[in-house]
């Protein structure tokens, strides 16, 4: 189970409506790098800064409200193994708006957008699944994962676990009932 509740977050979606519905000459701009080795793995890592602007006349100003940074790397994942520059674009957009006041979080505590506390939550799905060691356990953590709407590529990972372990242990099964059936055989 997640430790946090997802509905407690605003998504990036709905800060955004509110910013336009506020300021209707708002501008918000985003440039971007690419750090094309990350880690030992060669892959696009994508570092993105959003800029928010009233007006544009702040904007011609280089008058900026607030800015906010993400960074997202190709092939992790989710989004990112197809789209982890739009991704970082949205999480810093919806950075920027969370520094500008822009949470609209149930809790005021809380200023990570929905979208960025459902990475956390898919993370820990995936750490959980490693952890496990039976497959009765994985199929509860499939159906909590599920009924938490935890995106297609974990639900599959958690099966390919749980698949994974169900074949080793009718390997190890098979092979000790094959080992013991030849075990009195004369050669």
């Amino acid at each position: 189970m997640a430790r946090f509740d997802l509905d407690s977050y605003a998504t990036v979606g709905e800060r955004l409506a509110q910013f336009h519905l506020d300021y209707p000459d708002g501008r918000i701009t985003t440039d971007w790098e690419n750090n094309y080795s990350y880690g030992s793995q060669e892959r696009n890592n994508w570092v993105v800064k959003a800029t928010i602007y009233l007006s544009a006349g702040d904007q011609a100003n280089n008058l900026a409200k607030a800015t906010g940074y993400a960074s997202e790397t190709e092939g992790t994942g989710g989004a990112n193994n197809v789209a982890a520059l739009p991704n970082a674009e949205t999480s810093a957009i919806g950075r920027a708006l969370m520094v500008m006041g822009y949470s609209m979080n149930k809790d005021p505590k809380t200023l990570a957008s929905r979208e960025e506390m459902q990475k956390v939550s898919n993370k820990d799905y995936l750490a959980q699944a490693d952890s496990l060691e039976d497959v009765d356990s994985l199929r509860t953590l499939y159906t909590n994962a599920k009924a938490a709407n935890a995106p297609v590529e974990v639900l599959d990972r958690i099966k390919d676990r749980a698949e994974s372990l169900a074949k080793s242990k009718t390997a190890g099964a098979g092979g000790s009932l094959s080992s013991s059936k030849n075990a009195g055989q004369k050669k």
